[in-house]
């Protein structure tokens, strides 16, 4: 016995192979059934009704497809094996239309394929997934903005290059994720509009001689515009493609703050605690509150971030036409990258909107740094006219000194600044003890930043007021994409109902 021989004995002579089966037939028959068999059905619906509407059907003909499709059971389909009888999903539903109405339910392939079809159930399939994650998107952004708004006086240190840099807020913190995530949110909706289009009567590529109504499907099936192109419409995967690149960037902005929150958790941070229901305990240590909610946050964030890369990663270098590596094998990832990123938008709503913050802690951090030592700074160049730069001389003088002295930035003599600038000006400075006591107030440092995107509570509470504006909008749009979605299918739905009992 030969090689061939061998292979055609394990794996049998005819369709399907064994190994075929188990590395792409069956797991794709499983993810459809579930996935994909709903807006296959809804796409059935629509067709017939098109094809009724534009008189490529009789009455009578509608009626028998039509009791044909409400005889379908959905549920023992998504119950089913796959045994290798029919090719794919597909094909096991129109044997079934074709067992229920022999004579006439091969007409509803009529001016179609399984291109266009198919596509259109991924568009469908990908709209209502985004539509969930923008759902839990705008959860954890309605939280962010009660965080904000109950911390918008609580004074911490702000970080660049990891290193302490200048008193902040909590607020002002976490009103910049906030806008981060407004951002994210804005890509995945337009990630919608791109996907929200039809590609049905494209056909298998080049449309159909039969004079169907492009326009009518795509208004059955909710779509806001056509994929006018045909070719386009079976082989453009750059929805895809858009959607995967909101995701991966929304994952990845969502872990950097992810990561922030886990350091400040930290005993010597000390800024943040978790509260217990997201924490677990060391099986060793009875002293440890571990907030492995955090930690779980950050990898499966990067899993999100990953399995979007790798959709990019299977569309790169592959042929401009209908084939599917862009089509089936690529699917499951982007489902799964949008779906761990939902589960972790309301997941961390729920630990951001439960755990403490250490107002007290922060605040005496921040006093005792040399984080206000900018607006000392600015002090001198107001008190005394000095250039900045001679001005941040002097600063940076007197730091070097209080920090060689041991000495915290609230301990900060007017002798010491005069010493300095002595040395740097030769001649002591008009600022007095009280300005100088001012401008290394942490709460002073925030209170005049009061610049548009600045620190101060009151500007913090002007950025919330208009977020939430923009959020009610946000909310609104949902709403009406989720409802006209629903009706639109429970109209095909009642449709094909009376005409199958008409």
């Amino acid at each position: 016995m030969d090689y061939r021989e061998r292979i055609f004995v394990q794996e049998g002579i005819s369709f399907p192979g064994k190994t075929y089966v188990e590395a792409v037939l069956e797991p794709a028959f499983d993810q459809a059934k579930h996935h994909l068999l709903q807006p296959m059905m809804t796409i059935n619906k629509a067709h017939l009704v098109m094809l009724r509407e534009s008189n490529l059907i009789t009455e009578e003909e509608a009626k028998q497809i039509a009791r044909a499709l409400c005889g379908i059971e959905l549920e023992e389909l998504r119950r089913s094996a796959y045994t290798g009888q029919f090719e794919d999903l597909f094909f096991q539903v129109e044997s079934r239309l074709l067992e229920l109405a022999p004579d006439v339910a091969g007409n509803l392939h009529l001016a179609r394929s399984r291109n266009d079809m198919g596509i259109t159930i991924y568009r469908m399939v990908l709209r209502e997934k985004l539509l969930v994650t923008i759902t839990s998107a705008l959860y954890l952004k309605e939280h962010l903005l009660l965080f904000a708004q109950e911390h918008v006086e609580t004074i911490m240190l702000g970080y660049t290059h990891t290193q302490q840099a200048q008193p902040t807020t909590m607020g002002h913190y976490i009103m910049a994720a906030t806008d981060l995530l407004s951002r994210d949110i804005k890509r995945l909706i337009q990630a919608y509009q791109t996907v929200n289009r039809s590609p049905m009567g494209a056909a298998a590529l080049t449309t159909s001689g039969f004079a169907i109504s492009r326009e009518r499907m795509r208004d059955l099936l909710g779509f806001d515009e056509l994929v006018e192109n045909s070719y386009d419409a079976v082989c453009g995967a750059d929805y895809l493609g858009e959607v995967a690149t909101a995701v991966q960037l929304a994952a990845i902005n969502l872990g950097r703050t992810v990561q922030d929150m886990l350091l400040w958790c930290t005993q010597e941070f000390g800024a943040l605690k978790v509260a217990s229901p997201y924490v677990q305990i060391s099986s060793i240590m009875p002293q440890k509150r571990n907030p492995v909610s955090f930690e779980h946050m950050r990898s499966l964030l990067s899993s999100s971030a990953g399995n979007a890369a790798t959709v990019l990663t299977m569309m790169h270098n592959t042929p401009f036409g209908d084939i599917v590596d862009t089509e089936d094998d690529m699917q499951p990832y982007v489902w799964k990258s949008m779906d761990v990123l939902e589960q972790m938008y309301r997941l961390m709503a729920c630990v951001v909107g439960t755990m403490e913050v250490d107002k007290d802690g922060l605040l005496e951090r921040a006093k005792a740094s040399f984080a206000t030592v900018t607006e000392l700074a600015d002090t001198l160049v107001r008190t005394d006219r000095l250039s900045f730069r001679k001005a941040h001389r002097i600063v940076s003088r007197v730091v070097q000194e209080a920090a060689s002295a041991q000495l915290l930035a609230n301990q900060i003599s007017l002798a010491l600044v005069n010493r300095a600038a002595a040395e740097v000006i030769g001649r002591a400075l008009a600022i007095t003890a009280e300005e100088l006591r001012e401008a290394l107030d942490p709460v002073h440092f925030v209170r005049i930043r009061k610049l548009p995107g600045g620190p101060n509570p009151e500007e913090i509470k002007r950025m919330i007021a208009e977020r939430r504006v923009v959020l009610q909008q946000e909310k609104a749009w949902l709403a009406a994409k989720k409802q006209a979605n629903t009706d639109r299918r429970n109209k095909l739905d009642q449709t094909t109902t009376e005409w199958s009992v008409g």
